[in-house]
């Protein structure tokens, strides 16, 4: 079977797959660390927070449905990594795969773990409210993940080859599909310690990038000595996410939280 990036000769769904997308997202997958959180901060860095449609009101709708989007990102990531996780680390800045995952949650969605990246980014660009989140942050990360997919896809088919195939063909790439749900939740024991062991610090920076727009929001809208308040209980939420972030550290460090 013809390598990574390889489309001559192949079969029809290959040929389709756009060759440039592939290198693009080779090229993210080797600089991810780097070049997904400058974009981020770019973003986030773009503009100041907007009033949604002029009124208090409707910016706190906003507001809570960018909470609500985060959220259900963040619980559709420990579903993932706490029923049957992927390693989606590398080797050497490319894409690697010991074995096809295709249990818990991936049974369900391809790419179940970019799909809650996605929605949390979504969720803080909401809270945001700025043109450059909508016209550049969510542009940009949508493209960036679907690139990644479709180089990840072209490592494992050529890797796992008709296994690949067959998978590709019975599970969605991103929307994960209800059917068989429960039948998976209740074959599988649910992995607390990998969830906390493998999320506790992507959870603390997404966290306090939330509570750090609201209070740059208020701020913005209300002015400072109007905000100290509100200052005030975004800093009391901090806390308690930086002690949960250090007693999980902790956890993990002393090796309590397993290896596996």
């Amino acid at each position: 079977m013809s390598g990574p990036g390889t489309t001559a000769g192949a079969p029809a769904h290959l040929r389709e797959t756009n060759p440039i997308l592939v290198r693009y997202g080779h090229f993210l997958f080797k600089y991810r660390k780097f070049v997904l959180p400058t974009a981020s901060l770019a973003v986030l860095l773009g503009g100041k927070p907007r009033l949604f449609l002029g009124s208090e009101s409707s910016d706190r709708a906003l507001d809570a449905l960018g909470i609500l989007f985060a959220f259900g990102g963040q619980a559709l990531r420990a579903a993932v990594i706490g029923l049957a996780y992927i390693k989606r680390g590398g080797e050497s800045g490319t894409i690697h795969a010991d074995r096809l995952v295709v249990e818990g949650l991936f049974a369900h969605s391809r790419n179940p773990l970019y799909v809650g990246n996605m929605l949390e980014f979504t969720g803080l660009c909401l809270i945001l409210n700025t043109p450059a989140a909508y016209l550049f942050g969510i542009p940009f990360f949508a493209l960036a993940y679907y690139s990644i997919v479709l180089a990840e896809e072209d490592f494992l088919r050529a890797k796992f080859g008709s296994v690949f195939e067959a998978y590709r063909r019975r599970v969605n790439r991103f929307i994960p599909s209800p059917r068989g749900l429960s039948a998976t939740l209740k074959a599988m024991e649910f992995n607390w310690k990998r969830l906390v062991r493998k999320e506790y610090g992507t959870t603390f920076v997404w966290l306090t990038t939330l509570l750090a727009l609201l209070g740059w929001e208020s701020c913005v809208f209300r002015g400072w000595q109007a905000s100290l308040s509100t200052f005030r209980l975004l800093g009391s939420f901090w806390l308690l996410i930086l002690l949960g972030y250090l007693a999980a550290r902790l956890l993990k460090k002393t090796g309590r939280l397993g290896r596996t």
